[in-house]
């Protein structure tokens, strides 16, 4: 009765699945608070620096570095709200908050490239000296420093818990480690009598800025539009043909939910198997999945018998195609 009550009921992965889950929102908060201290402190020391000197390619890195801190908060609460159980209204769950925390993040993004834009031209049009140039070097090395670190620490477990928000956040850090050696290099310039060297080091920053914002819009977009890595659906299809008594495999289709994968599936089976077996046949089917798909937490599959010569067992849902269904 056991084993017959495990087959007729509907079979998923869901409670060690919420698990997992609960705990990947968890490393992606701990990253993030770590990061966020850590460019906190890198963003503070520039700042004074840049206060005391007055380089605007220091001040547009220390915006660049305080706008991807205030990333971090978006970012916190998507994971917060992340966690919630679904419901009724959100019978999915809360996972899309970490794409609307992509958008703010995009956003932040680009209004820091306009500041930094801004302060480079009027300082290209109304010329002001820069003072205490070694320090503004040294500033440089610790943004460098403080953001390639936070860098490889946030795509780390972004990729790991499978977050692309927080790999995209590790991307923007290590970008501003290259503009904090930019940075560097027109405090030389200045030091080496070139005093628009500041000036235009900080529309060069304004230009990676930009770089950075077209590729997060492009990873928030893919995002949105319920995009995959196409070798996760060859991986899938795979994985579904080697299961035993699947014929072949109808339409599959996987779509992120925060850092969270979910799969629907066709498989085709043997007309002669009962419901109970055909219905053995797709819990196989869902379980080999959750295995064989790095952070696929459940997956709806759907038996179809092998069609009889002359038979068209869908044919109730043909004037349907051209609605939605492939």
């Amino acid at each position: 009765m056991h084993r017959l009550r495990h087959l007729l009921v509907p079979h998923t992965h869901e409670a060690p699945a919420t698990d997992r889950a609960l705990e990947t929102s968890r490393e992606g908060m701990r990253a993030l608070w770590i990061s966020l201290a850590g460019l906190g402190l890198t963003a503070l020391a520039q700042a004074l620096v840049a206060w005391v000197s007055g380089s605007v390619a220091l001040l547009g890195d220390t915006l660049h570095n305080v706008a991807d801190t205030l990333t971090a908060v978006p970012l916190a609460v998507a994971f917060t709200v992340g966690r919630r159980p679904a419901n009724r209204r959100y019978t999915y769950g809360y996972g899309r908050a970490e794409d609307l925390a992509g958008i703010m993040i995009v956003a932040t993004i680009a209004a820091s490239a306009v500041v930094v834009a801004y302060e480079s031209v009027d300082r290209l049009m109304h010329p002001r000296p820069v003072s205490h140039v070694p320090w503004v070097a040294v500033a440089a090395l610790v943004g460098f420093a403080g953001n390639e670190l936070v860098a490889r620490y946030r795509i780390r477990v972004g990729r790991r818990i499978g977050s692309a928000a927080l790999v995209a956040d590790g991307l923007h850090a290590r970008t501003d480690a290259l503009t904090s050696l930019a940075v560097l290099a027109g405090a030389g310039g200045v030091a080496l009598g070139w005093p628009a060297a500041d000036a235009v080091v900080g529309l060069l920053i304004t230009v990676a800025i930009l770089a950075v914002l077209w590729g997060a819009a492009r990873e928030v977009y893919r995002r949105l539009m319920d995009a995959v890595d196409p070798e996760l659906v060859s991986t899938a299809e795979a994985t579904l043909r080697a299961v035993p008594q699947v014929l072949d495999v109808g339409d599959l289709r996987l779509r992120w939910i925060g850092h969270r994968l979910r799969a629907e599936a066709e498989i085709v089976v043997d007309r002669e198997l009962t419901l109970v077996e055909a219905h053995r046949v797709a819990v196989e089917a869902e379980h080999a999945l959750i295995h064989a798909i790095p952070r696929l937490t459940a997956a709806l599959v759907h038996p179809d018998p092998c069609p009889h010569p002359g038979t068209d067992y869908h044919e109730p849902l043909a004037h349907h195609v051209g609605e939605g269904r492939r």
